[in-house]
């Protein structure tokens, strides 16, 4: 089956686009970034070597490599996508501190919700995320929300990661999204570009996130923050970094079917807060939030810091 997706562009390609968008090419060409995964790039002779590290330390692919310790020196820096992540790899793997800084994740244009939510309108909310990370509990949790205002769109593929990956992995998630397709209140619609979904956010209420995978950031939550949307999601990983207090967070639990429960009942009640006093200060200050701290202006200002800082110490 051929694709639309052909190259992986998920967050770590799309932060790596956004590194090279806003951060003189003057500084980076001075420097070597490998993402996440230890020497997918051969390590530079002569310039800084940095390892840009998104995934969590428990992944198979770069979990050995971290177990050696005399790998540990083959970096000059390793640069981390939250605090919740650098504490993981300092913990396991006594990585040396010193040749470690957190650098979050970013955005860029995200459209804002244009109307205040009435009393009565329809609630259209969204999940944008890759089927692994909680899609089988939220479409559990559909099946139990009572509010009849509520509908569900559901943007998620392994397309995100390009055609090899898809072609090895989609076919697992065929019954899940069957599943979705069938649910009354939800509609599947599978893969869009990050372009499309971040147009089309404000057309969007809520984002529904029962994550069940230890992100270690979470650029998804970002976007629908910044669009102005009512977030729920869990109090996994270092999604309650990324959200600070701005989401409504149900506790996570590895027994699904009593997340899925917890779940509904937060959507709903949610959903009841959209047109309660306060709620337009609370989203207007979260938005506020998120393009202060995240927006990739900001962020290409601590990269460029970092970066001059680490050619001017090696020379």
């Amino acid at each position: 089956m051929k694709i639309r997706n052909q190259s992986p562009r998920g967050g770590t390609e799309l932060q790596f686009e956004y590194l090279r968008k806003h951060v003189e090419h003057s500084l980076l060409n001075q420097v070597e970034i490998c993402t996440s995964v230890p020497e997918k790039t051969p390590l530079h002779p002569t310039q800084i070597n940095i390892l840009w590290q998104k995934n969590s330390w428990d992944q198979p692919n770069l979990n050995p490599w971290f177990k050696d310790k005399s790998n540990h020196n083959k970096y000059d820096w390793y640069v981390f996508n939250s605090n919740w992540n650098f504490e993981q790899f300092t913990k396991n793997f006594d990585l040396p501190r010193e040749k470690c800084l957190v650098i979050k994740n970013g955005i860029e244009n995200v459209e804002p919700i244009p109307t205040v939510y009435k009393k009565g309108d329809p609630i259209k909310i969204v999940h944008h995320c890759t089927p692994w990370r909680g899609l089988s509990v939220l479409l559990g949790a559909m099946q139990l929300v009572k509010n009849p205002l509520i509908t569900l769109d559901v943007y998620s593929s392994c397309e995100v990661y390009g055609q090899s990956f898809f072609e090895q992995n989609d076919h697992q998630y065929k019954e899940l999204y069957e599943q979705a397709e069938k649910l009354p209140n939800v509609n599947y619609i599978g893969y869009k570009s990050n372009e499309y979904i971040k147009k089309n956010l404000k057309n969007y209420r809520m984002f529904v996130y029962p994550s069940i995978w230890e992100e270690t950031s979470c650029i998804s939550l970002l976007e629908s923050m910044s669009a102005g949307l009512y977030c729920i999601t869990t109090n996994y990983g270092a999604i309650y970094e990324t959200g600070a207090e701005f989401p409504m967070y149900v506790p996570y639990s590895n027994n699904y079917k009593n997340l899925a429960r917890k779940f509904a009942v937060g959507i709903d009640a949610a959903a009841e807060m959209l047109d309660t006093d306060g709620i337009n200060q609370h989203l207007k200050m979260q938005q506020n939030y998120v393009n202060k701290f995240y927006d990739w202006n900001i962020k290409a200002q601590a990269w460029t810091r970092f970066l001059k800082g680490a050619i001017n110490a090696k020379q």
